[in-house]
């Protein structure tokens, strides 16, 4: 699921939702939300949150 590997590679990094919030230009709120399937994001968005938190955004998508 989504948000799942979300979480947990951003724990994995050591980064907080602040701290990815921060780099994204956005809330901790939000963050908060997509990590809790309550808020989806945008295609470009997982592909920013992929980037920063070094890994694919097939992995994000559980596709691997």
């Amino acid at each position: 699921m989504i948000v799942n590997n979300i979480k947990e590679a951003r724990i994995r990094k050591g980064i907080s939702q602040s701290e990815l919030a921060e780099h994204l230009k956005t809330d901790q709120a939000t963050i908060s939300k997509i990590e809790n399937g309550k808020r989806d994001t945008s295609g470009q968005r997982l592909c920013e949150i992929a980037d920063y938190l070094d890994v694919s955004v097939d992995y994000l998508l559980n596709r691997i």
